[in-house]
């Protein structure tokens, strides 16, 4: 990368030093060589610097984008956000990686019809993302050249099977979790969507979106459950050990619970639970669950029952035990005094 950006800038350089040449002449007696290091120094860090936040050809294309505003709409009928914001996207993951390496298809003049090269694997991919990815499917398979192993996960997991396989636009992949690739946090940082502090409603996105749940048969108890639960509440109120969604269930290549590769299945409960609490055993997994309060669900379901019967008849008895105090109270009172009155 840095002798990509050296090498387009070279004759920026060059100028650079013809001019300081004229300024501080090579057989200038004293201080001349010094003069001339101390100026070059001053030039190449900066441009080492720039390196490392964008490539020269990613800045021929924020000189636009960066100013451009609002959307476009292509002639398949699909907008296109025009603007990237050029401090969040130096800022990200992303930010010293060429445009190029991603949108391979846009060359030259990107304003022609997309017609660069792209790698065979990366087509083929392409076609296997196409139903989420309508806009520039090479670019979101582009991911996979940088992370080869997390994409094979991912096209093994229910989420990518759904997309790849399924042909669904509404599975997940990277954007829904991580965002923009424009704007890519790091994991650990608090701007990330997967963040630790983030993930739980990042999933939620999906995962509490009726439309999505009804599409799936999920329900969109889950998240509130988990919310309810011993975990959600400690999550709530910031316990760094606590875990979410990601500790059980994994990231990238996500099973459906029912899965026996997954983590979560019964045969692998125990294990799983076992990391936070030794000795956990099935009828300790067996009480964590998202299932909502009903007859598939029976221990929490009637031991809900019983206690709202035992709270409103504990209620109901201590009313009646003070109605009929009361009653009792008022007839010796009332009733009784006037029939000993009327013996005297």
């Amino acid at each position: 990368m840095l002798f990509f950006i050296i090498s387009k800038t070279s004759f920026f350089v060059y100028n650079l030093l013809a001019i300081v040449n004229s300024l501080i002449p090579f057989r200038q007696k004293k201080g001349g060589l010094m003069s001339r290091a101390l100026v070059i120094a001053l030039l190449i860090v900066p441009l080492i610097g720039f390196a490392q936040i964008a490539s020269a050809e990613s800045f021929t294309c924020l000189a636009c984008h960066g100013a451009m505003k609002g959307k476009i709409k292509t002639d398949k009928g699909s907008f296109i956000e025009v603007n990237i914001d050029e401090e969040r996207f130096s800022k990200s993951v992303h930010g010293g990686i060429e445009c190029t390496v991603c949108h391979k298809t846009f060359k030259d003049n990107p304003h022609e019809a997309p017609k660069g090269e792209v790698p065979k694997n990366v087509s083929e991919l392409a076609s296997l993302v196409s139903s989420k990815a309508k806009i520039d499917p090479v670019a979101y398979a582009a991911c996979s050249e940088c992370h080869g192993d997390i994409y094979t996960q991912v096209s093994q997991s229910i989420h990518g099977r759904n997309i790849m396989e399924k042909k669904q636009s509404d599975g997940a992949l990277c954007n829904d979790c991580h965002g923009s690739p424009h704007y890519v946090a790091p994991a650990k940082s608090k701007a990330s969507l997967v963040n630790k502090w983030n993930v739980v409603k990042t999933c939620g996105e999906c995962h509490q979106n009726e439309a999505i749940a009804k599409k799936y048969n999920l329900g969109t108890h889950i998240i509130e459950k988990y919310e309810e639960s011993f975990h959600g509440k400690k999550h709530k109120l910031g316990h760094a050990g606590v875990p979410t969604c990601v500790d059980c269930h994994g990231a990238h290549g996500i099973k459906k619970w029912d899965d026996p590769a997954s983590p979560v299945a019964w045969g692998n409960r125990v294990v799983m639970c076992g990391k936070c609490h030794p000795g956990a055993n099935k009828k300790f997994v067996a009480s964590i669950t998202h299932k909502p309060l009903g007859k598939d669900n029976p221990i929490p379901y009637f031991a809900e029952k019983g206690l709202i019967i035992l709270t409103v008849s504990t209620i109901g008895f201590v009313i009646l035990h003070v109605f009929l105090e009361a009653y009792a109270d008022i007839r010796d009172r009332v009733f009784r005094k006037g029939k000993e009155d009327s013996h005297d």
